[in-house]
């Protein structure tokens, strides 16, 4: 049984209803308690904040993709038959790909779009968790054997990982 997802999903108007909930809460809070209230926003303002540049570097890159990474180019490169070369280019991105993952997520949507198959997009995701610049300070703690077999086992888990979902979700 393969699940379908929609490439192009037209807002629907109960989208709405979270951010008018949350708008709802900050006035009734502001009015109930106020200092409480100016705090509550003040953290949410330093949240966003902290969210423009990652949020915004994702933006400009889906920006550069959409003008020069045809849909053509992205199944050559991530689709169904893209094989080893596919796999090794999903694995790298991963472990080299920095910030936070939500960022990301807006990227891999529009590569989903584009073609790219939901195996090496999670084998991408899987790959996240190994991260080279760590990888010295993990040897220091527990030592290469422990070091390099869960980097070996974190890679194999996303292949295994990538495989489940790309047979679950078809596109």
């Amino acid at each position: 049984m393969a699940i379908k997802i929609s490439p192009q999903r037209k807002p629907k108007q109960w989208q709405i209803i979270f951010p008018t909930v949350v708008l709802a809460i900050y006035v009734i809070l502001l009015i109930a308690f106020p200092e409480k209230g100016f705090q509550a926003l003040g953290n949410s303002g330093k949240i966003l904040v902290r969210l423009a540049l990652p949020m915004g570097l994702v933006f400009i890159l889906m920006l550069a993709m959409n003008l020069f990474l045809k849909p053509s180019h992205v199944i050559r490169f991530l689709g169904k038959d893209s094989g080893i070369k596919g796999i090794a280019l999903c694995a790298a991105a991963g472990i080299v790909s920095m910030g936070p993952i939500y960022a990301w997520y807006p990227l891999l949507m529009d590569l989903r779009q584009k073609g790219a198959s939901s195996f090496l997009i999670t084998i991408f995701l899987g790959n996240r968790a190994v991260k080279p610049f760590l990888l010295p300070i993990m040897i220091a703690y527990f030592g290469w054997t422990y070091t390099a077999l869960l980097t070996l086992f974190t890679i194999l888990g996303s292949l295994a990982a990538g495989y489940v979902v790309g047979a679950v979700v078809r596109q």
